[in-house]
């Protein structure tokens, strides 16, 4: 299985990810996670420190792949779970879906991408080129990470647009979206009403997981040493044990952006209206267009 992790910068993709992956490894699972965001810090939770990318190992051995040995460029972390970093272009210039493409390629070079029985990539922002959509070419699945807010589901939205265009070429689904450091759920239900898919888990704000980041550590290793910590893993289980169970995923249809919007007005506007509060001004010059 190879799945295919997407959200709004900032939203959380990273944390999820290792915790995810350490999730899978504590249910029997041989994982690889694939960092593919130039910041290379995917991983970071994992091995403790930034691990050197693919393009790096790739410069320093002239890009000779016969020279480059599994060790230079697969890190194991915690639990058991190997690491890679992707890296990217110097800012400016090149094109992601090109390092994506290099870092497979170098993988299959050392029998090392179908070695594994998950295969996870945790990409950058929001999907703004077919480059950054590459992951997607060699996924199964695809997670959306969101919040309850108005970006990071306009962002999903477009995420959703690029599941269903590469869907037409590839055996692709969503397997659903993921809310994050949230403690409501009402936007995203109003948006999967509108744009069907599953919710897989609603990850509720907590302090423990953003302090996890700060440390360094995933939530699991954080559990060695505060057993209180143990309710927070059981998140990531839970969407570990739906994952494993090989869901049939949709291929959704992402609505237009006028639709979106005036969906996400007509919700604030109604919660004001609930709340006494008066009409809010939100995007309110696109919405009227």
């Amino acid at each position: 299985m190879k799945i295919s992790i997407y959200g709004k910068g900032g939203i959380g993709k990273s944390t999820i990810s290792c915790n995810i992956s350490i999730a899978l490894a504590r249910r029997g699972k041989k994982i690889l996670q694939i960092g593919c965001d130039p910041k290379h810090d995917s991983t970071f939770t994992l091995t403790g420190f930034l691990i050197p990318t693919i393009i790096e190992t790739l410069q320093t051995k002239d890009y000779h792949y016969e020279d480059i040995w599994p060790e230079d460029v697969i890190y194991q972390g915690y639990g058991g779970v190997d690491c890679v970093e992707a890296g990217g272009p110097p800012a400016g210039a090149g094109c992601g879906g090109y390092v994506v493409g290099e870092t497979v390629k170098l993988l299959k070079e050392l029998n090392a991408f179908f070695e594994y029985d998950i295969i996870l990539f945790d990409v950058l922002g929001d999907v703004v080129c077919g480059g950054f959509a590459a992951p997607l070419n060699y996924s199964d699945y695809c997670l959306i990470i969101t919040d309850n807010g108005f970006d990071a589901l306009f962002a999903a939205n477009r995420i959703t647009a690029s599941v269903r265009e590469k869907a037409r070429t590839h055996p692709l689904r969503l397997a659903g979206l993921i809310g994050n450091r949230t403690n409501k759920r009402d936007l995203i239900d109003k948006y999967v009403e509108s744009c069907p898919m599953p919710v897989l888990e609603i990850l509720p704000l907590m302090e423990d997981i953003r302090i996890s980041r700060v440390k360094g550590k995933t939530l699991f290793e954080l559990c060695e040493i505060d057993q209180k910590l143990n309710y927070v893993c059981d998140f990531y289980l839970n969407i570990v044990d739906q994952l494993l169970a090989m869901p049939e995923g949709v291929i959704p249809q992402e609505l237009s952006d006028q639709k979106l919007f005036q969906l996400l007005s007509n919700f604030y506007l109604t919660e004001n209206s609930k709340n006494g509060q008066g009409s809010p001004s939100i995007h309110q010059d696109f919405i009227l267009m």
